[in-house]
């Protein structure tokens, strides 16, 4: 079992058996009273968020998540194959399970599969992915590095806002928890 100073960001738990990681917290403790925990967690398996505040004396149990690589495969409709690559098994996930990380999938892609219970629930990208800038205004003589920002469309067809100096065929890099341009890569 977790107290309430073992929610750190990152933790993963189990609450009305469901699976969540924490993305937020703030520790609290008031004069006579016990410490409390407030915290944002985010459903692993939906992708929804909700805030929660635990007491000093909450007991909370882990969440037996496990991690397994996979190979993405393809998208058919809102469907996404992807291919376990110890057992070669093919497996299948809705879009809505997936919240943005379709915004990131291309063809022949690594990623781990996130399991919970032995069930495949969800994936997890690498935090930082290099795509390719597949559209975007050019820029305007007086653009410097420093500045302004406009949209590009990269290779999935996501818009991020990227430099002004940046230029169709560029690769860059993305965060993929936050769709923010990082740099150009090297």
């Amino acid at each position: 079992m977790l107290g309430i100073t073992d929610l750190k960001i990152g933790t993963k738990l189990q609450l009305d058996g469901e699976p969540y990681v924490v993305t937020w917290n703030q520790h609290s403790k008031q004069a006579r009273g016990g410490g409390v925990m407030k915290v944002k967690i985010r459903n692993l398996a939906t992708g929804s968020v909700l805030d929660r505040t635990f007491q000093g004396a909450d007991k909370i149990e882990p969440a037996d998540i496990s991690f397994r690589r996979a190979q993405f495969l393809y998208a058919q409709g809102d469907e996404y194959q992807f291919m376990d690559q110890e057992t070669y098994e093919t497996i299948v996930l809705d879009k809505s399970k997936l919240g943005d990380a379709p915004d990131y999938l291309t063809d022949g892609i690594d990623v781990d599969l996130l399991y919970f219970d032995q069930n495949p629930i969800n994936i997890q990208l690498q935090p930082k992915m290099t795509f390719v800038v597949t559209q975007t205004d050019p820029g305007v003589q007086g653009d410097r590095a420093q500045g302004g920002t406009k949209p590009a469309t990269i290779e999935t067809g996501k818009i991020v806002r990227v430099p002004l100096f940046v230029a169709i065929g560029d690769k860059i890099v993305v965060n993929t928890d936050s769709g923010e341009y990082v740099e150009r890569a090297k």
